[in-house]
């Protein structure tokens, strides 16, 4: 990755400089579930010609009175369509749309592939790879951000591929989100993108625990986290989730399942550079064992069992 600053593009929260979704082609959006439905439903009223499809197809039928055309296969919806954006669960989910039944790659010769479901980065490599054999051109970016940021538009999107597609994609990533950030080559965005994300469980981890010790001694959590925002120490992330950890609130933000997802990806990532995640391995099997109860809450519901 270049030791250069990234380019930074403003995007539809800034607007004196949104860009203009009239010369772009129609768009196939692929996931519409928790992130990718707001997504879609943005780049809709941003003024694009929105395909969308979903495994479940009840997911996104909302959809469709916001003004998009639900399609009944990932090949319908990219027929005709000039940009193909995914944001499918995982990577088996992602390929399975691209080369299964009905798959969109038969469908997609000379097409823009925006991958931007958080996949790891072998499924990453191993997905552009299949793209270059069907003459597809893959562009790697994940979001930053989760349900309340996508809704809206305030993703950070983390771009990496050809230099020659950023034009084309500027309106639609203003669109989706207040900052693109390009990387350099495809992979880069997902490697960011597991970094950020190994921070984020660490930060939560660490926040259980430190709640968790601070009651164990006698003390008040709450007048720990009074005490943690009047210094430094107290970053905004860990002040929020602590706030949700203590009230046991935990209606998802960011889905446990997935924080831990996250983590197992972050944790092959860097198996696979030859390093070590010592903090993201060890707190794996109590993140599981939380995820037993709490899948689908928030991830700081893993405080339950701190």
């Amino acid at each position: 990755m270049s030791t250069d600053l990234p380019e930074r593009q403003h995007t539809a929260s800034d607007p004196a400089r949104r860009p203009e979704a009239v010369a772009t082609p129609p768009i196939a959006f692929l996931g519409t579930g928790r992130m990718g439905g707001p997504m879609a439903a943005n780049l809709v009223r941003a003024g694009f010609d929105v395909r969308v499809w979903n495994r479940t197809a009840d997911r996104a039928a909302p959809l469709a009175a916001a003004g998009a055309a639900v399609a009944p296969s990932p090949a319908d919806a990219v027929r005709g369509a000039g940009i193909l954006i995914t944001m499918l669960a995982d990577g088996p989910a992602t390929e399975q749309a691209a080369t299964g039944p009905d798959g969109f790659l038969a469908a997609a010769p000379g097409m823009v592939w925006v991958q931007m479901g958080t996949i790891g980065a072998d499924w990453t490599a191993r997905l552009a790879r299949t793209a270059a054999r069907h003459g597809v051109t893959f562009v790697d970016a994940p979001v930053s951000g989760s349900e309340g940021p996508a809704r809206a538009g305030q993703l950070v999107v983390l771009a990496s591929g050809p230099d020659r597609r950023r034009t084309q994609l500027a309106p639609v990533f203003g669109a989706l989100g207040r900052a693109t950030v390009w990387l350099g080559p495809a992979g880069n965005g997902t490697s960011a993108k597991l970094v950020l994300n190994n921070w984020l469980v660490d930060l939560a981890e660490t926040t259980a625990e430190t709640l968790s010790f601070a009651r164990r001694l006698g003390l008040d959590p709450g007048a720990i986290v009074d005490l943690l925002q009047s210094t430094p120490l107290g970053s905004p992330y860990a002040m929020q989730k602590a706030a949700t950890m203590l009230t046991g609130d935990f209606t998802p933000a960011f889905a446990l399942r997935h924080a831990l997802k996250d983590a197992e990806l972050a944790v092959q990532a860097a198996q696979a550079s030859g390093t070590e995640l010592a903090l993201t391995q060890a707190l794996l099997p109590r993140w599981r064992h939380a995820a037993e109860r709490h899948a689908d809450d928030d991830l700081a519901a893993v405080y339950t069992t701190a």
